[in-house]
């Protein structure tokens, strides 16, 4: 899918960041092991200044998390990048996503992929979400204020769900909600609390868990907050 440039400058951020900062970070997410060129041409492109309060868009192309209300973050660059990644190799022409949040990631994933549906509990991040994505003409993304946990039945099966949170047991909604040989990636707690960066196969009525590195997420949380 080709990647979609908007003309409107102050949606690009002429003037906030320079395409020299852009090109330093994805330098950085090369040095850290991101290797798929789509998906680093895509951050260098994509404003996430845009998906941050003011006061805190002079952070946006540091590799590091931010806050955006309502005890969520935006995640750092690289976990963006390694979790489209992972979510780009299997080839998806639907995917689900768990947390809309910020709707960065959102936005991500709508430009290499052909449908994204996504989920958020909270009805203020959805909104502002909705209206970023709207004016960055992400026209392929579908947004529903729901509990992530339940999925998004009358949308499935999904060739890969990616949830942005982390869960100590995944949800059976979501399981069944994958498609035949589709993929599941998340966070995950141990029984330890240690989190990791989870990819979950499926093959007919069986689930193939493969643990792939450390990670630290907010935690997947139950209902909807109006």
């Amino acid at each position: 899918m080709p990647l979609r440039e908007t003309k409107d400058p102050t949606l690009l951020g002429v003037g906030m960041t320079s395409q020299r900062t852009r090109d330093r970070l994805v330098g950085r997410l090369q040095a850290a092991g991101i290797a798929d060129q789509r998906v680093l041409d895509t951050l260098r492109r994509e404003p996430r200044h845009l998906f941050l309060d003011e006061a805190l868009s002079h952070r946006a192309y540091e590799d590091s998390s931010l806050p955006i209300g309502h005890g969520q973050t935006l995640s750092q660059p690289w976990m963006v990048a390694r979790m489209t990644e992972l979510v780009v190799a299997e080839g998806p022409e639907r995917v689900l996503e768990v947390g809309t949040g910020s709707g960065y990631q959102t936005l991500i994933l709508s430009r290499l992929v052909p449908r994204v549906f996504s989920l958020e509990r909270i009805a203020a991040l959805k909104a502002r979400a909705v209206e970023r994505l709207r004016r960055l003409g992400a026209h392929n993304v579908t947004l529903r204020l729901a509990d992530g946990g339940h999925g998004w039945r009358e949308a499935a099966p999904f060739d890969v769900i990616l949830l942005t949170a982390c869960a100590s047991e995944l949800p059976e909604a979501l399981l069944d909600q994958l498609g035949e040989n589709g993929v599941l990636i998340t966070p995950l707690e141990d029984e330890v609390g240690q989190q990791w960066l989870t990819r979950v196969r499926r093959q007919g009525q069986h689930y193939e868990y493969q643990r792939l590195e450390p990670v630290r997420f907010v935690p997947l949380l139950q209902g909807v907050i109006r």
